[in-house]
């Protein structure tokens, strides 16, 4: 299992267009994705959980990858939250 601490840190937070992306992305792979504040998680491959974490800019979630492709699904949401969710800023 992979821990990780990742910073929201596009303009608009987590809203529907980046949710709807995180959830795509985590679709792809077979592991079991979930993030979250604390203990509380829901899982990454539902929109709808992960709207309702209303993460604002600059809030620190943590993820947690468990499964055969772990590595890869962590690789590619890092790079999805660094790359702004693809909206620039």
């Amino acid at each position: 299992m992979i821990h990780r601490q990742l910073t929201i840190i596009n303009k608009l937070g987590l809203h529907a267009r980046a949710a709807t992306k995180l959830a795509n992305a985590a679709g792809h792979h077979q592991c079991k994705i979930r993030i979250g504040r604390g203990e509380q998680l829901v899982d990454a491959k539902s929109i709808m959980s992960l709207m309702l974490l209303a993460a604002n800019k600059g809030t620190e979630l943590t993820f947690q990858f468990d499964g055969p492709d772990e590595q890869a699904a962590c690789d590619e949401i890092t790079q999805l939250l660094a790359d702004y969710f693809g909206e620039g800023e």
